[in-house]
């Protein structure tokens, strides 16, 4: 028989959510948390990773004319 029961580290040791019996085998399984291992980084940072080519806009200017023709739209 197999049973699952949670728990959290403190200090290096396993602390399990529930009691376990005595002389029981157990297995543990570490879930990093994904939040944990991404990076942190500005949207200029992010943008400056992407790989060279052809971008929908050349400047911002022209990113923002099609923004307010797109909210004109909208509005219609």
């Amino acid at each position: 028989m197999s049973a699952t029961t949670t728990g959290v580290v403190t200090h290096g040791v396993v602390i399990p959510s529930a009691p376990l019996p005595e002389g029981a085998k157990v297995e543990v399984t570490v879930i990093s948390r994904p939040e944990e291992h991404r990076p942190r980084f500005s949207m200029l940072a992010f943008l400056q990773t992407l790989p060279p080519g052809p971008r929908a806009f050349k400047t911002w200017e022209e990113y923002e004319r099609h923004l307010r023709q797109e909210k004109d739209a909208w509005e219609r």
